[in-house]
């Protein structure tokens, strides 16, 4: 039971994560340390399931994916989506300065924990940590290109696959790159109005993307375990400007709809910050939700190395579920 509760509520952490444009429910599984379990749950939703059922029934089946897991989370983030993320929305509208502080330090304080590997770590390793700096940097600015696609359902069914492999990433906001792509405010939309054919659509693309990408990201991590991690580092570092609490947004275009698409910041000191749009830059304040937020991080993760210690693994390493004989994608 200790066991689940705690899945739960690192489930309602990622679900209040990815109500935020720019932060990622991916990079909260990272901090709590499940996110190697998380990404071999998702893998194993997959056809070598049918195999586990015939095999061990029901009992058989809910081992193979891991569903004491599973199940928690997936309730945690149902709870906190309508629940914590509604005050998160609302810190978002109203005191956007503070919650960005929050996250930054939190993101900031998340890359400095999973980059500590000092035994593993090899020079070469740079290359991965660039490229995911890179791609963290760059991804938002092509997401426009969507728009290219010209049918709305082929958009919606590419933007759902984008949106949900971009939710397994740490440091991607699925919902940032839905905003850079035109389609936030339509699936906001779709979803209050509960439109079927539209959310269908989108459901197929994530379908698509998750079982797609999970099962990359699971061999990745098996096979390169230390330049994937690295990978990851390098687009939780390059998700920081997208957080930093005092920008101007200096270049943007309209989407199919009118919305605005973001496509380039101004990033200022608190002072210029104020000047600009003559509200208050709140410098103690927002430095002192950073502290928060990276204090946070640093509590969990002593947390989950307390827990590896009283089990004997590693600290740092996640908990994996027992491997199934034959299900391997």
């Amino acid at each position: 039971m200790k066991r689940q509760l705690s899945v739960f509520l690192k489930g309602a952490g990622m679900g209040a994560a990815d109500a935020v444009p720019g932060v990622s429910g991916g990079t909260i599984a990272f901090v709590t340390g499940i996110y190697e379990e998380l990404i071999d749950t998702i893998r194993r939703f997959g056809p070598a399931a049918i195999g586990a059922w015939r095999r061990g029934g029901p009992a058989g089946l809910a081992v193979h994916l891991n569903l004491a897991f599973a199940l928690p989370l997936l309730a945690g983030i149902a709870v906190s989506l309508v629940s914590v993320a509604h005050l998160v929305g609302w810190l978002l509208d109203d005191h956007p300065l503070l919650l960005n502080g929050f996250f930054f330090g939190l993101v900031a304080a998340s890359a400095l924990v999973v980059s500590r590997h000092p035994a593993e770590w090899r020079f070469w390793h740079l290359m991965p940590l660039v490229v995911g700096l890179s791609l963290a940097h760059w991804l938002p600015s092509l997401m426009p290109l969507v728009t290219l696609l010209g049918s709305p359902a082929l958009m919606l069914v590419v933007g759902g696959a984008i949106a949900i492999s971009a939710l397994l990433l740490p440091g991607v906001s699925g919902s940032f790159l839905l905003l850079t792509m035109g389609l936030y405010g339509t699936v906001m939309q779709g979803i209050r109005g509960f439109d079927l054919e539209l959310l269908s659509l989108f459901a197929v693309g994530c379908a698509i993307g998750l079982f797609g990408f999970s099962r990359l990201l699971s061999w990745l991590l098996r096979h390169f375990h230390m330049a994937t991690l690295q990978l990851l580092v390098g687009f939780i570092v390059g998700s920081l400007p997208v957080l930093w609490p005092w920008r101007e947004l200096t270049r943007y275009q309209l989407g199919p709809q009118g919305q605005m698409i973001p496509l380039e910041y101004r990033y200022l000191t608190p002072d210029d910050y104020a000047q600009l749009t003559g509200d208050a830059g709140l410098l103690w304040p927002v430095l002192a939700t950073m502290l928060v937020g990276a204090a946070l991080v640093l509590v969990l993760s002593l947390w989950h190395g307390a827990d590896h210690a009283r089990s004997g693994s590693a600290p740092g390493a996640s908990r994996m579920p027992d491997k199934e004989d034959g299900s391997h994608a």
